[in-house]
């Protein structure tokens, strides 16, 4: 990773890329992912749209300091399909995403080896079609305090280039503030300093 508060993902789904071989085609996608439950929902689109295909292979990977993954080889050889595609992940260096190789088989058997290369060969280009982003790790406070604190609030933020992600402003105010976590703890002084300003780490 570039920085111990950031990350790099991919911006929006690659255009399908295409890999071929002895017959075999191998097409491959890149998805950026937001969690778990996205997974089955994009496969399943896949699996739709290319319902005469043999294999619908992939890997993921979500998280930046608390990593989950995993690989599928989808009656493919063991390791031979979802392994190959998460090397790519790994080493595009990429989280928050998911890589699908759908196969049309060709009549050839590859062996692992042929699959291997092929897996990760349509695993690579789905990825470098893909626009890579660097992102920042935040983290989130939540405030509460009364109107009359409105502007010390707003200068806080403003001073430590935090953005607000919920607010609600009545007599009673209440916000929810991201900031990049190498910052937090300068937002955190600011706001210990004012001591009539309620806030946690959410």
């Amino acid at each position: 990773m570039i920085n111990i508060d950031t990350y790099k993902t991919i911006l929006k789904p690659s255009e399908e890329v295409i890999f071929k071989d002895r017959g075999s085609k191998f097409l491959g996608y890149a998805y950026p992912l937001i969690n778990e439950e996205n997974v089955k929902q994009l496969v399943d689109s896949l699996k739709s749209q290319h319902h005469k295909a043999r294999h619908w292979c992939y890997a993921w990977q979500i998280g930046v300091e608390d990593v989950h993954y995993r690989v599928n080889d989808d009656g493919e050889p063991n390791n031979s399909a979802g392994q190959p595609i998460y090397g790519q992940i790994l080493s595009k260096d990429v989280t928050n995403v998911l890589v699908v190789v759908v196969r049309y088989f060709g009549g050839t058997k590859l062996g692992v080896g042929g699959l291997v290369n092929a897996y990760k060969t349509a695993a690579q280009l789905a990825l470098e079609s893909s626009k890579i982003v660097i992102k920042t790790i935040n983290t989130q406070f939540q405030l509460s305090f009364e109107y009359a604190q409105m502007n010390v609030v707003m200068r806080i933020i403003k001073e430590t280039s935090a953005d607000i992600i919920e607010q609600i402003m009545e007599m009673k105010c209440e916000f929810v503030i991201a900031i990049r976590k190498s910052e937090a703890e300068k937002l955190q002084l600011a706001l210990e300093e004012s001591r009539h300003i309620n806030w946690k780490i959410i």
